[in-house]
């Protein structure tokens, strides 16, 4: 549920306003519990994602940065290498398993 929660600080070009909306949304998501509030709950969660947007906002202006800042692109890129090696070995240990299942 948390997948838009990301490192917001110390990259070039810094943090958007949807993406620090978009973190404080899962943020209330995952608290919440929910993904879709109640027409009963709507305002307190609506109310609840601006108040953390609007914290985060002021947190990212504040905080100061001892190494040069990150480069968006290269950090995804990373990423998805990253993500690629994670998938390839889930892969192998199911290929792993099921030749153990087949073998017994």
């Amino acid at each position: 549920m948390c997948r838009n929660i990301h490192t917001l600080h110390n990259f070039e070009p810094a943090a958007t306003n949807d993406e620090v909306h978009a973190a404080a949304l899962q943020y209330v998501r995952k608290i919440a519990g929910t993904t879709k509030p109640s027409r009963a709950n709507q305002e307190a969660f609506d109310r609840a994602v601006a108040e953390i947007a609007h914290a985060t906002a002021h947190l990212l202006e504040d905080l100061v940065a001892t190494v040069p800042p990150k480069n968006r692109e290269e950090e995804a890129e990373k990423a998805r290498e990253r993500s690629a090696d994670r998938y390839e070995a889930l892969r192998a240990f199911q290929a792993d398993k099921k030749a153990a299942r087949v073998a017994s």
